[in-house]
């Protein structure tokens, strides 16, 4: 038998040594595999830099998250609420004054946005929000003065608009609504850090917001009765919505910087309870709205076309709840929501007229 052909001991051999020197020692043998085995294994492979490749966000993405312009539906919807009311009032509908209400609500709702961004960014709350404007800027003075101009041009628009429309009351309620938005997130009130989020939100562009725009749609004086108290209602319930579901991935960021939001207080498991609630009480008072002939039949049906939507926010955040990184899009289906919704309200009060 060929000597090439026997296996080579795994020790050292007294027949192997130091006067041999021709022959090698074959200890290195097993060393060499342990060497390659080292190299081929998967634990060595650099973990840290996929994580840190997987958890990089786009800036496109960013840009997208910082814009939040489906956010901005929470201007459309109660303007054309109360314009859908006033038309349904009145038979009138000016548009010119309408698409300024809106280019000066977006103004406004932009200044929210940037302002809650630069104080967030003062509490450290936004200290790891890739989207917050002022990380994706670098400067927190100049979103802060991008803030301040656009609430100037926003509330020029709106003075404007109460210049033409003559009723005090526009220009008292949509003031209202503004200072909600002030005392909710800037010093020295901060009410979001109290928990008080959802009140300020629901009043603001609920009964607020909405019927200030209802009375800046007519001519003269409009009368306030039942059809708008209601409309009003159900597009602060929609709005507030929005608000609250946006705290789910945000509950460690808020706790750290001793923001007492809803979730912080009651946890996940309990708000996703919440929402199915504020989804069920929408469509009750609708319900009830419409049956006591409060608002058309037209609005009923309509609103009610949108129940599927609110099934899917309802069952996406009961499941999801715990989950950090699904839950992220809950604000995004009460977006939806609020938008199908409000857009079913307005059509039936402008079809009902």
């Amino acid at each position: 038998m060929s000597l090439s052909l026997l296996p080579l001991p795994c020790f050292s051999s007294p027949f192997l040594s130091r006067k041999n020197p021709s022959i090698p020692l074959v200890r290195t043998r097993p060393s060499s595999l342990q060497f390659r085995k080292t190299r081929c294994s998967p634990s060595s492979s650099p973990k840290p830099e996929q994580d840190s490749a997987t958890d990089e966000i786009p800036r496109v993405t960013l840009l997208w998250r910082a814009a939040k312009l489906p956010i901005y539906s929470v201007a459309l919807v109660p303007l054309t609420v109360g314009a859908a009311a006033a038309y349904f009032k009145t038979g009138l509908f000016f548009a010119r004054r309408y698409f300024l209400l809106l280019l000066s609500s977006v103004l406004v709702i932009t200044w929210l946005n940037l302002s809650n961004d630069v104080y967030d960014f003062d509490t450290g709350a936004d200290k790891n929000k890739k989207e917050s404007v002022v990380n994706i800027v670098g400067s927190r003075n100049a979103t802060q003065i991008g803030a301040i101009i656009c609430l100037c041009l926003g509330f020029s628009g709106l003075i404007w608009t109460f210049l033409q429309a003559c009723d005090v009351r526009f220009f008292l309620l949509v003031t209202c609504a503004i200072f909600c938005g002030y005392i909710y997130q800037c010093p020295p009130f901060r009410l979001s850090y109290q928990g008080l989020g959802e009140p300020l939100c629901f009043a603001a562009f609920g009964p607020f917001a909405t019927t200030a725009f209802y009375f800046a749609s007519g001519t003269g004086v409009l009368p306030f009765d039942a059809t708008v108290l209601a409309a009003s209602v159900l597009v602060g319930l929609t709005t507030t919505l929005i608000l609250f579901c946006s705290h789910f991935h945000q509950i460690e960021g808020d706790v750290a910087v001793g923001k007492m939001s809803p979730l912080v207080r009651i946890g996940t498991e309990a708000a996703s309870k919440v929402v199915l609630i504020g989804v069920t009480s929408v469509y009750v008072l609708l319900a009830v709205f419409g049956i006591s002939k409060v608002l058309p039949a037209a609005s009923l049906f309509l609103g009610a076309l949108t129940v599927p939507m609110g099934i899917i926010l309802s069952d996406f955040v009961v499941k999801n709840h715990k989950d950090k990184v699904k839950i992220f899009m809950a604000k995004y289906y009460c977006v939806r929501l609020h938008a199908l919704f409000g857009v079913a309200l307005a059509s039936g009060l402008f079809f009902a007229r």
